[in-house]
């Protein structure tokens, strides 16, 4: 776990807190110890607020048009270009800058980012807050991030003004937030049987409850906030990642289903009403209690993205049917928060999906970067890995790159995927397909090669030069990037022969690289399997240590198969 620092003008965010190091005392019967902070809980209202980092509640309850505005305002920092959570709240994307005390700095991580979006806005707008502050596992669990059975409420932290008039520090609130959440505040069934409400419910799949500042859970320990719905049904995301970048994405196969008390999917704020507190002399209120809307209050709560729109015997047998057609999940995610039929042009999607590959690739290059500037890959190589690559805590949680890269591979396998399914869907003459000429295969990858061509991906090497990388070399690459922050850039990326003339890393870190392959070759993220290995059993291939052979995702291959085909066809009819 990282340190922090608290200035009189300094909102210092940690980055996400390990469920497993910060334990409270005691225990719950048939739970681990609950998520808390080892660190101090700071009172916001030990001391005056200084002025600028006052929290006055002005409005006793959240109303639509405060809910709508806040949607405008996580919209208004994805479309723009801001890379960092702070760099995001000082630029003009944030209306409420100006009014922030000079010196102030953000810093937000994975499952903080959208307290901090909420609790900001809250803040500017006067409006009440309240979030949970403690969390515990329904049976048990080794790390409260990834519960099997998912997680229940016993504390909850509300943002009041005391009798005495002493207005809440806005920035010890946002500290003590980013002290207590993780994403095992996300981690819950649809309905939890016992303990507190969350601070989110699940929602209907549908135009109305999918909206900027809905928030994505992924429950391989990912949280990402929806920033834009466009009118063909694209969900686009922003999300944040230990070294305090900021990113963005389109909703797909990346984030995936689970079982309902893992708690995946798309989830909104309850909204919060301020009860028995009394009016001051400025407007503002004091005292009182912060209740949040139940689940019986929630016009679109819905369970439907757990169990399906037509119920099985469980919860992986439930169908999603939309109109009569039964569709897979992200397909009818798509349609349904559309809101009509979506009729696929495959040039068009194929270009996007390369673009946003394209995307990826930049931000991973700002990644590796930052771990550089930080002097990871010139520190010495652990003798071994984390407990678990994908889910751990300090400089390997801040700068290493296994669950990004992971979800950049699965990216990639998904853009194959779709388009062999835009292939299979025009061969059979589906109506959810518009394409007027006369090779797909064909002119598929012609787009592809188009889109690919104009991506330029630059890194840096260890001695400072820039160097490019095209798209598809990139593809090429892709598992032998390495996610292990300790070595070099050029590892990093994969770089082969006299490219890695430049690498500085000795031959125990090349032996390193080497024995990862396996590790580099899987795409799923398993967070319950013990990885703390040594070089030694990674060359001995011993279980859990990975895969022999990485998935196929070569798109250019597979349509040059299929555009030979239709060829052969082509000239088969015209045979006599």
């Amino acid at each position: 776990m990282h340190g922090m620092r608290v200035g009189r003008y300094a909102i210092a965010l940690a980055l996400c807190i390990w469920a497993g190091a910060a334990f409270a005392e005691g225990r719950v019967a048939g739970t681990m110890s609950p998520v808390v902070s080892a660190l101090d809980t700071l009172d916001p209202n030990a001391a005056p607020a200084p002025e600028g980092l006052q929290w006055r509640i002005l409005k006793p309850e959240w109303s639509a048009s405060d809910e709508r505005a806040y949607g405008e305002f996580v919209r208004a920092i994805g479309l723009s270009e801001c890379r960092s959570v702070d760099e995001c709240l000082k630029s003009p994307a944030n209306i409420y800058r100006a009014s922030d005390p000079a010196g102030l700095s953000f810093f937000a991580d994975c499952a903080d980012l959208p307290y901090v979006l909420r609790a900001y806005f809250a803040w500017k707008n006067g409006l009440p807050f309240s979030y949970v502050s403690g969390v515990a596992a329904i049976g048990e669990s080794n790390d409260l991030r990834y519960s099997r059975y998912g997680n229940y409420v016993f504390q909850r932290t509300d943002v009041l003004t005391p009798s005495d008039g002493r207005w809440p520090n806005a920035s010890y609130v946002l500290t003590n937030i980013a002290n207590q959440i993780s994403s095992a505040m996300y981690r819950f069934a649809p309905k939890p049987q016992q303990g507190d409400l969350f601070d989110f419910y699940p929602v209907r799949i549908s135009p109305a409850a999918i909206r900027p500042g809905t928030n994505i859970y992924d429950p391989n320990g990912h949280v990402a906030v929806v920033y834009d719905v466009d009118g063909e049904g694209r969900i686009r995301f922003i999300d944040s990642h230990p070294d305090n970048s900021l990113t963005r994405g389109s909703y797909g196969h990346r984030f995936v289903r689970a079982s309902p008390p893992m708690g995946a999917g798309f989830k909104n704020w309850r909204p919060l009403k301020l009860v028995g507190a009394s009016r001051a002399g400025d407007g503002s209120y004091v005292g009182g209690y912060i209740v949040a809307a139940t689940d019986g209050q929630l016009p679109s709560w819905s369970d439907e993205q757990f169990y399906g729109t037509a119920r099985g015997s469980g919860w992986q047998s439930g169908r999603f049917v939309y109109k009569g057609e039964t569709l897979d999940y992200y397909d009818y995610v798509r349609r349904a928060v559309a809101g009509h039929d979506v009729i696929y042009d495959p040039l068009a999607e194929t270009r996007s999906m390369v673009r946003g590959l394209c995307d990826d690739l930049h931000y991973r290059a700002m990644a590796i970067d930052i771990a550089v500037q930080a002097g990871l890959d010139a520190q010495p190589q652990p003798v071994r890995l984390p407990d678990n690559i994908y889910g751990t805590s300090g400089d390997w949680e801040t700068y290493s790159t296994p669950s990004r890269d992971a979800r950049l591979k699965v990216s990639f396998q998904e853009l194959k995927d779709q388009v062999a399914k835009f292939l299979a869907l025009h061969k059979a003459r589906s109506a959810h397909v518009a394409y007027r000429g006369t090779n797909l295969a064909r002119d598929l990858a012609t787009a592809y090669r188009e889109e690919a061509g104009a991506c330029a991906v630059v890194w840096t090497a260890s001695d400072g030069s820039k160097r490019q990388m095209s798209f598809e070399e990139a593809r090429r690459r892709l598992f032998d990037f390495s996610f292990d922050p300790y070595q070099c850039p050029e590892r990093r990326w994969g770089a082969q022969g006299a490219e890695l003339a430049t690498c500085r890393d000795g031959d125990v870190k090349r032996r390193w690289y080497e024995a990862e392959r396996r590790l580099r070759n899987q795409t799923e993220r398993t967070y319950d399997v013990k990885m703390g290995f040594s070089l030694e059993e990674l060359r001995a291939d011993v279980p859990g240590s990975g895969q022999d052979a990485p998935p196929d995702v070569d798109v250019l291959s597979m349509l040059g198969r299929a555009a030979d085909e239709k060829s052969a066809s082509a000239m088969d009819a015209l045979k006599p």
